[in-house]
């Protein structure tokens, strides 16, 4: 028997949550999005009315204000976003439990053994009519075979569809589209499929296995099971524990950064807020990543693995700034930076202690910090500051761990 799996996404989910808090302005082109003044400039998302004028998700504020002058903007608001997601998953648990988060406005479910509520299909349209009637928002729905045609099928025809995708319209439905609408397959992998001359999903599936895998290793092989439907991945329980790969944080800057100095102070709130979530779930880090962006949108990034595994802002600091000075010369000013840690541990496992580390030193900045982290919590993240950190004020004015939600990396789109 074929698998049931149904991918639901909801419509302009941002936009349309905003939609229902604002109703004077249904009718009217919107978007939510960051800080224009502070320069964390970017369209979340967009209402259809605004997809009209051409407003592109991840495009820049004043961008799509070109495109669209009268477009309304909403700065995000992700604790109302968070409790429609948990909403729409409150419904899918009616009908099954195998439902995996792809994000905080998709998911699969896997319907298989959810007959007694009809088909797959069937599904699909109640769940469909349930979100818009007893939330107010639309969803689009694709029904499959596989995880990888379901988000096909939701993706195909929006707002407010089921569209089904099955073994006997695979070949009309899916092999003609683009092969960048297949999962996986982002703007790199595109080019390098179309030096092949693969240009569509069809393409892709009459290709040469052992010619994918030349070219772009064990995920050639991976992208070609996919254009065949092949996919057999299954859809993970709701309740499975996340894992949890990595915590970082990055901000666009309010203005260019133009020296270590400015670096510094913009990186050590980036540490503190990386840190301090370390804290919070109980983790150590043994690898510090940096990224940086300039004012020309080119990206530079640089890792190492730490010898002790760590989670206090000090020693991320200290490793974020040796990355950063032994590598990057300042051709450019920097318009944005990110700060991540990653192969993380429980911060409770036995480590091997280094004859060259202060532990007293690491115990006593330790104790610090998270007595600033009890701080802050009673009375909010400016309540304490470092000294380095006033130097301008102006650039370590963000809070990273309270103005963005952060879901575990799988968790995440």
């Amino acid at each position: 028997m074929d698998r049931a799996i149904l991918h639901c996404d909801l419509n302009s989910f941002y936009a349309s949550v905003e939609e229902l808090y604002h109703p004077e302005t249904r009718g009217l082109p919107i978007a939510v999005g960051g800080d224009v003044d502070k320069r964390h400039g970017i369209i979340l998302a967009r209402n259809q009315l605004a997809k009209k004028f051409g407003v592109q998700t991840a495009e820049t504020i004043w961008q799509a204000k070109l495109k669209c002058p009268n477009l309304i903007l909403y700065p995000p608001n992700y604790e109302r976003y968070m409790l429609f997601s948990k909403r729409t998953r409150e419904i899918f648990h009616c009908y099954t439990d195998l439902i995996e988060p792809f994000g905080i406005d998709e998911a699969w479910l896997d319907v298989t053994h959810s007959s007694i509520y009809g088909s797959g299909e069937k599904i699909a349209d109640t769940i469909r009519n349930r979100i818009s009637n007893e939330l107010g928002v639309t969803a689009s729905i694709g029904v499959s075979f596989n995880k990888v045609f379901a988000k096909l099928g939701s993706d195909l025809r929006k707002p407010n569809f089921t569209t089904i995708i099955n073994k006997e319209n695979m070949a009309e439905m899916v092999w003609p589209l683009k092969v960048e609408n297949l999962l996986y397959v982002g703007k790199a992998t595109q080019r390098k499929l179309n030096t092949l001359g693969i240009y569509t999903i069809g393409d892709l599936a009459h290709s040469e296995p052992k010619v994918l895998k030349r070219l772009l290793g064990k995920i050639g092989e991976m992208l070609w099971m996919f254009a065949n439907g092949k996919d057999e991945s299954p859809v993970s329980k709701y309740d499975a524990t996340e894992i949890i790969k990595s915590i970082g944080n990055s901000v666009t800057c309010y203005r260019d950064l133009n020296s270590d100095k400015d670096l510094n102070v913009v990186m050590w709130v980036l540490a503190e807020s990386v840190a301090s979530r370390l804290r919070d779930q109980g983790l150590k880090a043994k690898g510090v990543a940096i990224s940086l962006r300039d004012n020309e949108l080119n990206c530079f990034s640089r890792q190492c693995v730490v010898a002790n595994p760590i989670n206090t802002a000090s020693e991320l600091m200290l490793n974020a700034r040796k990355l950063y000075k032994d590598n990057y010369f300042w051709q450019k000013p920097l318009r944005s930076i990110g700060l991540k840690s990653f192969q993380l541990v429980d911060s409770k496992a036995a480590t091997q202690l280094s004859l060259f580390t202060n532990q007293q030193e690491i115990d006593k900045e330790y104790r610090l910090e998270v007595a600033m982290d009890d701080i802050r919590g009673r009375y909010g993240f400016n309540s304490v500051k470092r000294a380095s950190m006033l130097l301008d004020p102006a650039l370590s004015d963000f809070n990273p761990k309270g103005d963005h939600i952060i879901f575990p990396e799988n968790f995440l789109k």
